[in-house]
């Protein structure tokens, strides 16, 4: 990997880690089209670790306040104590059905799984999905029936956004996708859906960044050009991801999704057609 091809692709997870259009599959395609190698899972899990820091950041008072209150109410061995601390623990779970799967699939999503074939009908499955999504919230605005906030989320939601986020594990799904499709499915208004996503993220995130790089220490530390590499892919990745998740949750304050939605469906659909004739190799 030179260093432009370590910018680009930096840029590109910044940009898609967090709009519901997948990094991965980004990462996939981009350097198929640009007649590069692919960069593999274990670069993906790494240059997260920028957008990681980009949640942490943007949401650095919501984590403290989780935190500070699941750590008092350990000591009080009163672990519910509050809503701060069940949202703690509510993430903890939503966690667990990826990091389970993610163990059990781990060679299949490394290999297998990375085929343009499964990106672009993961791509184009998941829009007709979040289309749904997008329908049944559209109904109940008409209806004037009000929509779940943040204090609304209890452990059903929590858990099946959390399921949900184990689908994210398919390259082209997107993980901010299907996190929010689930969050829209449970009436979660949009700029909540995007904001609960983004903080059940973080566990599995960071799980996978320190999975991959104890993996890959060897190899990412061989030369100096491939450190430099991977930290320049990181920071570019933190920037943009930061950018993202302020342009989203706004965005989504407003908006539907069916911008995303469009996109997914005409990117599978070239991405398919592409592989069809020829034009790329799956």
């Amino acid at each position: 990997m030179t260093l432009f091809e370590a910018i680009v692709l930096g840029v590109v997870q910044g940009l898609t880690e967090f709009l519901p259009i997948s990094s991965t599959a980004h990462l996939r395609i981009i350097p198929a089209l640009a007649g590069w190698e692919d960069p593999g899972a274990a670069f993906t899990a790494i240059v997260q670790i920028g957008t990681l820091i980009a949640v942490l950041i943007y949401f650095w008072k919501d984590i403290f306040i989780i935190v500070t209150a699941v750590i008092e109410g350990v000591i009080g061995r009163k672990p519910l104590a509050n809503n701060n601390a069940k949202m703690g623990w509510m993430i903890v779970a939503g966690t667990l059905p990826i990091v389970i799967l993610g163990i059990l699939f781990k060679s299949e999503i490394e290999t297998s799984l990375r085929s343009l074939y499964w990106v672009s009908g993961a791509l184009i499955g998941l829009a007709l999905v979040l289309s749904l999504a997008e329908n049944k919230i559209r109904t109940k605005l008409k209806k004037g029936l009000p929509l779940k906030s943040m204090e609304d989320i209890g452990w059903k939601e929590a858990l099946l956004i959390g399921l949900a986020q184990s689908v994210a594990l398919i390259p082209g799904s997107s993980r901010s996708g299907v996190t929010i499709t689930g969050g829209l499915f449970l009436d979660l208004d949009r700029a909540t859906a995007a904001r609960f996503s983004f903080l059940l993220s973080l566990p599995s995130v960071f799980a996978a960044a320190l999975l991959q790089l104890y993996q890959t220490w060897h190899i990412i530390t061989s030369s100096s050009e491939n450190m430099t590499n991977i930290l320049v892919a990181t920071f570019a990745a933190g920037i943009v991801g930061y950018a993202s998740i302020a342009f989203l949750i706004n965005y989504l304050k407003n908006h539907t999704t069916n911008i995303f939605i469009a996109y997914r469906l005409v990117a599978g659909g070239a991405i398919l057609y592409l592989v069809t004739t020829g034009v790329l190799q799956p």
